[in-house]
């Protein structure tokens, strides 16, 4: 075996190409061996206590094991094998036990009392004395003050959730690597964009069959459902993807009992700790105050978005039946009947638009937005890779210094977890040796380059690498020199989507557009009739997909605010009653929804994701800045594009991460509370 890359310093660029699945298996027992030393050594009554001789050596012995693992997650998750499988399934539960042991520890955390009580602490700066009150809140969540069978029933349940959380990821992965359908009449593809049927030849040529192969990727899924004429097609592509992963499949693939087995550990931790149900819980470290507040949050939302929605949805049928002979409008005819209705109404359709999108040039727009608003250009560089695809990027202040490092990995492939979302591997930190810089993993699942074709994005994926972009360079922005007052260790879950939702925005520019848009075979830029007609279209059906994420959110709330847990016939008839509530499109008896609802069973979002829409709001709030200050171009075009408040964004919200409370960096920002009426307004669902 070559010298294990995770056991580099910290402060080197990983070899990524390098790494093995056995560097893993060997690297995380010796880093958490390492890390519990650190840990009992700074327990020791006798240590002098403060920053120096306590939290630095800490951070140094617990930082090289969290980016270990960070790297272990992050290419379990983007470049999965069986090899790999095995290697993060044997060391996780020795990190669940070294995080339970941390958390548990009473001598560590009588030494942050100490600490939070001593001199010393008062001569901290402000942000070191928030990193020591978050670490003791914390200690208190994560079952510190628990005592005798309390504290190893705690440890046990933290061990399952470990378990089930992985087993919940692994199911939904495989549930989609394994499903196809290989097509051989290709009349049976009518109707889907050329892309999509070269791409379906392509994979069945791979898997030595004849015909097409169709998969439940999106970037093969999202195209049957919005552009396949035949309608049985749909049917069963959308049955696929509605019920994978549940009983309607393999049985070893079934996240019921995964399902299950988290709302009851989640239920019983949180009463362990005092608190009556999972939300409660969860609620301590959010913006939002408690459950009733995050309720009435989502039922205003509701109330005041539902008469879209249903106008919405009775435009809809009505189109379907006189304009397509669709006696009754199905599920699996939705995308469809929606893209014939705005293609009449607008006068365009999607695939039309997405040929002025190639990847490269929208990349490079959307470098350039960046550069305008916090003045950081990005500096492709050669790197170490775990993908061919991947690509790495430096950013490079005006001062023509390296202030961080961002990979990207944009296309979707086999072994690849669908969805997007960005990753750090290590946070910026101050360190006696000097500024080290934060490494930052930006992953999408966009359709890959085909022969000599390049990549070519909807809007929709455009405004997906926005929006992921904004949570990257929250963290590569950042000017906080410690590491647990960075934006991902401690700014509030439901603030977090802040600056991601608020980078949408500028994909509804005119002047952003026009810099990256560039037909893939002309090279015009996209027309100015056609922006104009997407922009008309923007609120196309507003209310529906308003009520959609508010049946998601008010779904997660629910589950997660009982005193118990739920079999899954419970938690299917929840759902139902929220879309009683909510929905206008009713799913099938068997869709199954919450079996691969990931952001809940295999993510950080359980009675969270809400934030999504409390986040909006204060992003809506942040844009409608832009929007008062906003200037001429070059051309005599009004934009957004504002350098005197992007640097101001910049200063009070990006590059503070968690130092402060979200509500007050919002506050530094706008000068007041956040108002509900720019989300309402951007969402055309003003009064």
């Amino acid at each position: 075996m070559t010298p294990n890359p995770l056991l580099q310093s910290i402060n080197t660029r990983i070899a990524y190409s390098d790494i093995e699945p056995a560097h893993i298996e060997q690297a995380i027992p010796t880093l958490i061996d390492h890390a519990k030393k650190a840990v009992d050594a700074a327990a020791d009554p006798a240590l002098p206590l403060n920053w120096e001789s306590f939290v630095e050596p800490l951070l140094d012995a617990t930082e090289p094991l969290s980016r270990a693992w960070s790297i272990a997650s992050h290419l379990n998750a983007v470049v999965n094998t069986p090899a790999l499988r095995e290697a993060y399934n044997a060391c996780l539960p020795k990190i669940t036990e070294y995080s339970t042991w941390t958390s548990l520890h009473e001598g560590l955390y009588e030494q942050y009392k100490r600490f939070a009580s001593s001199a010393a602490f008062k001569d901290l700066t402000a942000t070191r004395q928030r990193i020591i009150e978050l670490a003791l809140r914390d200690f208190r969540l994560g079952g510190a003050e628990l005592t005798g069978t309390d504290r190893s029933r705690y440890k046990e349940l933290s061990d399952e959730s470990a378990q089930a959380s992985q087993q919940f990821a692994e199911n939904t992965l495989d549930s989609v690597d394994e499903w196809a359908l290989i097509i051989t009449d290709k009349e049976r593809l009518k109707g889907l964009p050329d892309d999509v049927i070269a791409s379906a030849r392509t994979a069945a040529e791979k898997d030595g069959k004849a015909g097409y192969k169709l998969v439940l990727q999106m970037p093969c899924y999202l195209p049957v459902m919005q552009y396949a004429e035949d309608r049985a097609l749909r049917h069963e592509l959308y049955k696929a993807y509605a019920t994978m992963a549940s009983e309607f499949g393999k049985a070893e693939l079934d996240n019921s009992p995964n399902i299950e087995n988290l709302l009851r550990i989640r239920a019983e931790q949180a009463q362990l700790l005092g608190y009556p149900t999972f939300s409660d819980r969860q609620l301590e470290t959010r913006m939002a105050k408690n459950s009733q507040e995050v309720m009435e949050f989502l039922q205003e939302l509701a109330e005041k978005s539902l008469p879209y929605a249903h106008h919405d949805y009775k435009e809809l049928k009505q189109y379907a039946l006189t304009e397509l002979n669709l006696d009754e409008l199905q599920p699996w005819d939705v995308g469809y009947v929606s893209e014939k209705l705005r293609q009449e109404r607008y006068d365009f359709s999607q695939e039309e638009v997405k040929q002025y999108f190639t990847e490269s040039k929208v990349v490079a727009g959307l470098f350039a937005v960046v550069q305008t608003l916090f003045g950081v250009t990005m500096r492709p560089v050669s790197a170490s890779t775990w993908h061919e695809d991947v690509k790495a990027f430096e950013v490079i202040n005006d001062q023509d210094q390296v202030q961080g490092l961002l990979y990207m990995d944009l296309y979707a492939r086999q072994g690849k977890r669908s969805g997007a979302w960005v990753g750090s591997e290590r946070e910026r930190r101050q360190q006696a040796s000097g500024l080290r810089t934060p490494v930052v993993y930006l992953t999408c699942n966009f359709t890959p380059p085909h022969g000599d074709r390049p990549s070519l994005l909807t809007h929709d994926d455009v405004i997906t690498l926005f929006h992921e972009s904004g949570h990257a360079f929250h963290c590569l922005l950042s000017q906080v020199d410690d590491p647990d007052a960075s934006a991902f260790a401690a700014v509030e879950w439901d603030a977090i989507e802040l600056p991601s939702q608020f980078m949408e925005n500028f994909c509804w520019e005119w002047p952003v557009i026009k810099q990256m848009s560039r037909h893939v075979d002309t090279g015009a830029s996209l027309p100015r009739s056609l922006f104009n007609k997407m922009l008309a279209a923007k609120n196309f059906q507003s209310g529906m997909l308003m009520v959609r994420q508010l049946e998601f959110a008010l779904f997660d709330m629910e589950i997660h605010r009982q005193g118990q847990g739920l079999s899954i016939q419970e938690v299917l008839a929840t759902l139902d009653r929220v879309r009683q509530q909510v929905a206008v499109i009713k799913p099938p008896h068997w869709h199954r929804f919450p079996h691969h609802f990931s952001h809940l069973f295999a993510g950080g979002y359980a009675a969270g994701y809400y934030s999504y829409k409390w986040a909006e709001v204060l992003s809506a709030d942040t844009y409608a800045a832009f929007e008062e200050e906003a200037i001429e171009d070059d051309n005599g075009e009004r934009t957004t594009l504002v350098p005197n408040t992007g640097k101001r964004f910049l200063n009070e919200v990006l590059a503070v991460g968690g130092i402060r409370p979200a509500a007050d960096s919002f506050k530094a920002f706008r000068g007041r509370e956040p108002s509900i009426n720019a989300l309402l307004k951007h969402s055309g669902m003003a009064a």
